[in-house]
């Protein structure tokens, strides 16, 4: 029996980021980052298609510069999802890239400077019909906030979200959705738990400055995960001082784990001892590789022996059980087939693409007949 997600979503306004809804019953989207040179738009771009291939929704901009501003035209042009274009500082560059079509403002009304220019863009993002999101970082509080707390602290970002979406209320604006991100586990969930309960707009999750692909993909699986569990998200971003595309991957590794999200293969593999009749781990390396293009969800069973190889491969959609003098594969829950261990890397991912090719087509015809 396969076990349904039992997390109920907390209730939120849906907006537009382009033609990707955040919010209300759309999925969580996923989110990355692009770490070249803004004025590189060509390099810009291939990042952002590879962001984009390995199932980015959305993907963010660093735009620091008026030059920088000009370089997002044309990357805006040539994107194939929607961009977000993260503003610090200078409001003048959040009005210029509104006119040249982004898809979302992010700024941090901490550093932007006084209401005055806070006002001027969001009289710009209604007029070009422009979400923003507020960002609030605790690396970057309000001068009186730092004073006020001494240190971040939940209490203060939240403070410092509510101090900015009062500033957006009072002018009408409510095409907005927010984050409150801090590199501590703890006082970001916090933080989360207490402004969903404030705002009903969208909540944009992510801890700050994780680290390293190894030790940030554990923070932000256990800090997202916790908020997740609550409903509480509407889409994420794992910061990892990595590859960004390796952030797309465990944002969806962490829905899909949560059952939020179903894209690609969900594999379920043994960790392999004395007992495997073949190389368990070699075998996933291989074919975690080779099909990362399959976006069609598919769950893949790789046990190495007989304990507990059949019972995971009847709950599944292909799964093999290691045994000797030959492997047992299950299609649909059932037994199939037997395969040896020679050539079996080669021969499981044809069996993988076959039953992700048929699989869709199932799925499209009963679309059709709906």
């Amino acid at each position: 029996m396969k076990f349904e997600s039992p997390i109920k979503r907390r209730v939120s306004r849906q907006i537009m980021v382009g033609d990707v809804p955040v919010g209300g019953d759309a999925p969580i989207a996923v989110q990355s980052m692009t770490n070249t040179e803004t004025t590189d738009v060509q390099t810009t771009l291939g990042q952002i298609q590879e962001l984009a291939d390995a199932g980015a929704d959305i993907v963010r901009v660093s735009v620091p510069t008026m030059d920088a501003a000009e370089s997002f035209k044309l990357i805006k042009q040539g994107s194939p999802v929607p961009l977000v274009a993260d503003i610090h500082f200078d409001y003048k560059i959040a009005l210029r890239v509104a006119e040249y079509g982004v898809d979302c403002l992010r700024i941090n009304p901490g550093n932007i400077g006084k209401e005055e220019r806070i006002r001027e863009v969001i009289a710009s993002a209604k007029d070009h019909g422009i979400p923003i999101r507020i960002g609030v970082n605790a690396g970057s509080l309000e001068k009186d906030l730092q004073k006020k707390y001494g240190e971040p602290t939940p209490a203060a970002l939240v403070e410092s979200a509510m101090r900015h979406v009062e500033i957006l209320q009072r002018h009408n604006f409510d095409n907005f959705k927010l984050s409150l991100k801090a590199s501590d586990v703890f006082m970001t969930v916090a933080a989360y738990r207490e402004i969903a309960g404030l705002i009903d707009q969208p909540l944009h999750l992510g801890i700050t400055e994780a680290g390293g692909f190894r030790a940030g993909a554990v923070k932000s699986a256990v800090g997202l995960g916790m908020l997740l569990m609550d409903g509480i998200g509407d889409t994420l971003r794992v910061s990892l001082a990595a590859n960004p595309v390796e952030e797309v991957k465990v944002g969806y590794d962490i829905l899909k784990s949560l059952k939020l999200r179903s894209k690609g293969i969900n594999f379920i593999a043994c960790p392999s001892c004395s007992r495997q009749n073949f190389d368990v781990v070699k075998t996933m390396n291989e074919l975690e590789t080779r099909l990362e293009d399959i976006s069609t969800p598919l769950d893949v069973a790789i046990i190495g022996c007989v304990v507990n190889g059949p019972g995971e491969a009847k709950e599944v959609d292909l799964g093999l059980t290691g045994g000797s003098p030959n492997n047992l594969v299950y299609v649909d829950g059932k037994p199939d087939h037997k395969l040896s261990n020679d050539g079996l890397v080669d021969q499981l991912e044809k069996r993988i693409r076959a039953q992700a090719e048929a699989k869709q087509a199932q799925e499209e015809n009963v679309i059709a007949k709906a």
